[in-house]
């Protein structure tokens, strides 16, 4: 198969943010991704993921699950345009999204 996929996944949130501008993260090129987080009313954090790797499904729920129980963000929308990175740099453009956040947390 060729082409993107386009994954889901939804977590209830405890870290409800203030008001805050959009963060953008990262850029998309081979081996490399970007991440950006917006407001949404919600309590939630939804992620849309769309990546060229097909078929890691389980890996992508591992890794934001994972962001998920340290940050626990709520009130928010991630969207991740992957061109092939690893978990580790998914986590790491993950973890530099959520800290340009830090000053928008209660």
């Amino acid at each position: 198969m060729t082409g993107m996929e386009t994954l889901h996944y939804e977590f209830v949130g405890h870290q409800r943010l203030t008001t805050f501008a959009p963060v953008l993260v990262g850029v998309v090129a081979s081996g490399n991704l970007e991440v950006l987080i917006e407001p949404a009313d919600s309590d939630r954090c939804n992620f849309r993921i769309d990546t060229s790797a097909r078929g890691f499904g389980a890996i992508w729920q591992a890794v934001v699950h994972d962001f998920h129980e340290r940050h626990g963000l709520a009130g928010a929308t991630v969207s991740i345009n992957d061109m092939g990175a690893t978990p580790a740099v998914v986590s790491l453009r993950l973890d530099q999204a959520a800290s340009a956040l830090a000053g928008a947390r209660p």
